[in-house]
């Protein structure tokens, strides 16, 4: 008891996520503190344990081994006193909160809608910022507290990000009607052979089709990059573009009378889509009710 006295318990929430962090700025906005307060609190520690903790070594900030011994005794402190401070129960009925995400167009038109239903009917004080992103720059964000949840297709994510799978479904090509053949599809020389549409943040983008492409030796031409779903539906009628997307994306298909949908030529694979977030948020009450409620939310309807 007589070591508590000497150190302030906000200098310790400050220590765990500099230990977790390994950045300051980073640190600074997980605690909602500025960037000079952090490394004030970074010198006390500092002076404390008598030991640097964070040095930099080839551009980056690593721990010093007294730090090292200090990160798992420490989050599991922290945890016990959480648990022991914390309210019993997350009412969502009352509780007044704004949630970051970032999510794509697709997404967008899928889960936001019975979300934002299901919001206003249970957790009216439940606010929602929305934004779009590479999947880089949505992980850039998550690590550095800018992003509460990122929804996407998630291959390699850097270390303290979580993933839960939303759902799954398979890809569908989508081209105007009179461009296809009598059968309504087209085999693979010929779907290799026409200029397509990829729906991506990035103009390099390389997605789940370009990879199961060249798992096979092969490789489609690329004549438009956009990452507006309702325009890339738009550019089709009347050309000879091809389109492919999750089957639930093409599903408003139905509204344009010149376009068909058909089955991509090969075999691709399933889209498994999630959301991610940081570690930290793991035992945010709130975080964790949002997260449950947006994977009710982001199952196939029924009927």
């Amino acid at each position: 008891m007589d070591e508590l006295r000497k150190i302030d318990l906000n200098l310790l929430l400050a220590l765990n996520a500099l230990l977790s962090e390994k950045h300051v700025t980073r640190a600074a906005v997980r605690l909602h503190r500025s960037q000079p307060a952090v490394s004030h609190a970074l010198a006390q520690l500092r002076t404390h344990f008598d030991d640097p903790l964070l040095v930099r070594q080839q551009g980056r900030m690593v721990l010093t081994a007294r730090a090292q011994s200090l990160a798992k005794p420490l989050q599991d402190a922290l945890a016990s006193l959480n648990g022991l401070l914390a309210a019993p129960n997350f009412d969502p009925a009352s509780a007044q909160r704004r949630f970051r995400l970032s999510l794509s167009d697709y997404a967008s038109r899928i889960i936001l809608p019975p979300l934002v239903k299901f919001l206003r009917r249970n957790a009216p004080g439940i606010d929602l910022a929305i934004s779009q992103a590479s999947r880089e720059v949505m992980m850039a964000q998550l690590q550095d507290g800018e992003l509460d949840l990122a929804l996407g297709v998630f291959n390699d994510v850097p270390e303290g990000i979580t993933l839960q799978a939303l759902f799954s479904e398979d890809f569908i090509s989508v081209a105007d009607r009179n461009s296809l053949p009598a059968s309504g599809a087209l085999p693979l020389e010929q779907w290799l052979a026409r200029p397509h549409v990829l729906l991506a943040m990035r103009p390099d983008a390389f997605d789940e089709i370009e990879r199961a492409l060249a798992a096979l030796g092969l490789s489609r031409h690329i004549a438009l990059v956009l990452p507006h779903w309702s325009a890339a539906l738009e550019v089709l009628p009347g050309t000879d573009l091809v389109l492919t997307v999750a089957s639930r994306a093409a599903a408003s298909v139905e509204r344009y009378d010149t376009l068909a949908r058909f089955a991509p030529p090969f075999t691709a694979p399933r889209i498994a889509y999630q959301q991610a977030w940081h570690a930290r948020k793991d035992n945010d009450p709130a975080h964790r009710w949002l997260r449950e409620a947006l994977y009710a939310c982001s199952q196939p309807q029924q009927g």
